[in-house]
């Protein structure tokens, strides 16, 4: 019953990013008891348990713990998740209206809201701290405060975005998320119910959410764009009293900003990206033969850190005289050894060096439409997804190749192994995502003849829309 994916490297990137207390619980339930035996490190109750109490000793004891009906102190859960019936006394409001409720019927209401698993599909159960790769898990119990639930829904949300439905029957709330999260192959997110706190050692911030095991991918890559866009927990305080111009995004608070860059003449701006070795080159060459101006933000990079310029200097003070060369300039290689598996050291590499891209970005921008409104103006930025730039664009376009032809041209053009071409690769955002935020993709791993005909067809298509854009 051995996992067939590397859940410790996805757990250790979530806990990275979410600053998560207690490990995220891999649960399974098994259609046979005796598959427990299977399961290495496997503990069983020496005594009758609430499923609550087998929770918390996964996320806070770190064991792997499994049970089956008669392990269960009160059919309550174990009905929920199919391992026994419902007992009448609960079908028909009794046991609800001892505590929870006025009246029997209302007991009935509260019984029928639950979600159940079916009876007799399963026999046992079956939990661990996912980043030990114990089983293949069903779903996955994550239990985070408000602030880091939020930035965990954000970043399901973030792509193929869905509406996330908050559910809470009252007490049985946690085995209720797992029932639904079951029932529907969807998150879902509820509040630790009294027995789970009592019992359960759910802390008062605490909530949980079962979210389907096939979807936590999604959640980290949708976390790991944000966390590049700025948004991360521990949330910094902006302040009640403070300018908040300068604290949101440009997305948000720099509008005019944007609208400058866009303009209100018949400028058509193209952001161009790629990847490392797909050939955006040749193609901003074939735009630019068909009259398409271009800055190129690598060229605007280079001259953002010339010796003594402001960038420069913050580079120098931070990095240390290291990162120069005899002449002064900066040492580019040494400079990026240093930033390229340091994600923070990264992040201050690029507040030293976009805004000052920007500012030239801007001025190159103004000097092209001053000459020609009617500009098509193509953009060449390597990092464009990656730092969020694609809102500054009119339309987005990706050169593509596939990922192992990539390698095979970093192999054959700077002489390294396919496992340093494979590592380069990986501090970008990988090709076939970027695919996902294009308007246009221009294939590029054929003939040159092809890539001419595809940039033809969409030099066609900028003409037509910058002319509908005039009306």
């Amino acid at each position: 019953m051995e996992s067939q994916h590397d859940w410790e490297k996805l757990v250790r990137r979530m806990e990275r990013l979410m600053r998560l207390k207690s490990f995220p619980v891999g649960f399974k339930m098994l259609g046979k008891k005796e598959q427990l035996e299977q399961i290495p490190f496997m503990r069983r109750p020496q005594r009758k348990m609430t499923l609550c109490q087998l929770i918390t000793l996964v996320r806070n004891f770190d064991w792997t713990v499994g049970a089956e009906t008669d392990d269960f102190v009160s059919p309550m859960c174990a009905s929920i998740i199919g391992l026994t019936d419902t007992p009448e006394i609960y079908k028909d409001g009794s046991f609800r209206s001892i505590v929870w409720v006025k009246t029997k019927e209302d007991g009935m209401k509260y019984e029928a809201s639950i979600p159940r698993l079916s009876l007799g599909r399963y026999e046992a159960v079956a939990m661990a701290p996912l980043v030990y790769n114990p089983f293949e898990p069903d779903i996955v119990l994550v239990y985070a405060n408000p602030a880091q639930m939020m930035l965990l829904i954000n970043s399901l949300q973030f792509e193929d975005y869905e509406v996330m439905e908050f559910y809470c029957v009252g007490e049985s709330s946690c085995s209720d998320a797992i029932a639904r999260c079951y029932m529907t192959g969807k998150p879902s997110l509820t509040i630790p119910c009294y027995g789970e706190r009592r019992y359960g050692h759910a802390q008062d911030e605490d909530l949980v959410m079962a979210l389907p095991a096939q979807m936590m991918e999604k959640a980290l890559k949708g976390m790991e764009v944000l966390y590049r866009r700025g948004i991360r927990y521990p949330i910094s305080y902006a302040g009640a009293e403070q300018d908040l111009t300068t604290a949101f995004p440009m997305s948000y608070g720099g509008i005019e900003q944007m609208e400058t860059i866009r303009g209100k003449d018949n400028r058509l701006l193209l952001g161009v990206t790629g990847g490392i070795a797909t050939g955006k080159t040749t193609v901003v060459n074939m735009l630019k033969e068909l009259g398409a101006p271009v800055i190129d933000f690598d060229i605007l990079a280079r001259q953002v850190v010339e010796p003594d310029k402001p960038a420069w200097q913050e580079i120098v003070a931070y990095f240390g005289e290291q990162v120069l060369q005899e002449d002064r300039h900066l040492d580019r290689k040494k400079l990026s050894d240093i930033v390229f598996r340091d994600m923070e050291k990264r992040k201050k590499l690029e507040g030293f060096t976009h805004p000052r891209i920007h500012g030239e970005f801007v001025a190159q921008l103004s000097e092209i439409v001053e000459k020609d409104p009617d500009a098509i103006v193509q953009v060449d930025v390597p990092l464009l997804i990656e730092n969020n730039l694609q809102y500054l664009f009119h339309k987005t376009l990706v050169v593509y190749v596939p990922e192992q032809k990539q390698i095979e041209r970093l192999v054959e053009r700077d002489g390294i192994s396919q496992e340093e071409a494979a590592d380069r690769l990986k501090a970008q955002l990988a090709i076939d995502e970027k695919v996902g935020y294009a308007d246009f993709v221009i294939y590029n791993d054929k003939s040159l003849q092809e890539t001419r005909a595809q940039v033809e067809k969409l030099w066609k298509t900028l003409k037509k829309i910058q002319k509908e854009k005039a009306k």
